[in-house]
């Protein structure tokens, strides 16, 4: 079988350190080239990664003919942009999540595929490929844990850095969007139907040290279409015994909620 040619757009983080390098382990994929909007910084990646070209722009990318596919590690807020761009330049696309912001725009993306029939678009959750979840799955779709009501899953990540991309809810709506994505996603997955309601907790102390690990916590949980809502409260858990840069408390606890 031909190897698939991937083109990568942005020298993002994500793509760098774990996408690219599992790419260039694939059996049926090689990456060939990358694009930045700093061409010194697409010349540096591609040396770095072991990949043969590197353009100064996405477009440049985009009209080169030995590309097949497109990888777009992008800011949220220009996945439909690209994706569609990539795909009117006659390349398949995958697409880090949230693929799209609204139903809207995500329909214009859909509208976009349809014409284009002979591509593949696609969003890019890895975990629905794992075969602890395609388990996981089937257990449910066969009954075996009984009729399924609630589920309740958890995401966390640790990123102190202000001008982070997630950490700027106006730039493709942050934390939320970017990592509370995979919540909706497992409903979706697991069930086969969209939440009835969404709850999410965002947790941040900020009495932890600046140079140690910091939490954030994304935590929902989802009611099922078939069944009544409830939502149960998290009880307050012991703190680990890291040590921090001066006195804290349960009080020092910043907590929001969002209904979705």
């Amino acid at each position: 079988m031909t190897k698939i040619r991937w083109g990568v757009l942005s020298t993002a983080r994500i793509g760098l350190n774990h996408v690219i390098p599992a790419m260039q382990q694939g059996t049926y994929c090689e990456v060939t080239a990358i694009a930045s909007r700093d061409k010194q910084r697409a010349d540096a990646v591609a040396q770095q990664a072991g990949i043969a070209k590197a353009y100064g722009s996405y477009a440049e990318l985009l009209a080169d003919p030995e590309v097949d596919a497109i990888y777009i590690p992008l800011p949220n807020e220009q996945h439909v942009p690209w994706s569609i761009e990539s795909l009117e330049a006659g390349k398949h696309v995958l697409c880090e999540k949230p693929i799209a912001l609204t139903a809207d725009e995500a329909q214009t993306l859909v509208d976009a595929a349809a014409r284009h029939p002979h591509l593949k678009a696609m969003e890019a959750f890895m975990y629905r490929h794992h075969p602890q979840w395609q388990r996981a799955k089937q257990l449910v779709a066969d009954g075996a844990i009984g009729d399924l009501r609630t589920i309740q899953s958890f995401f966390a990540y640790a990123n102190l850095d202000p001008t982070n991309i997630r950490n700027q809810a106006d730039h493709g709506g942050g934390g939320l969007m970017d990592i509370g994505c995979y919540n909706i996603s497992f409903s979706r997955f697991i069930f086969g139907e969209e939440p009835a309601r969404v709850c999410s907790m965002v947790e941040y102390d900020p009495t932890f040290n600046t140079d140690r690990l910091d939490i954030h916590l994304l935590d929902a949980a989802f009611t099922l279409p078939t069944s009544q809502y409830f939502w149960h409260d998290w009880p307050d858990r012991d703190r680990d015994t890291r040590e921090r840069a001066g006195p804290t408390s349960l009080s020092d606890v910043v907590r929001a909620r969002f209904d979705h």
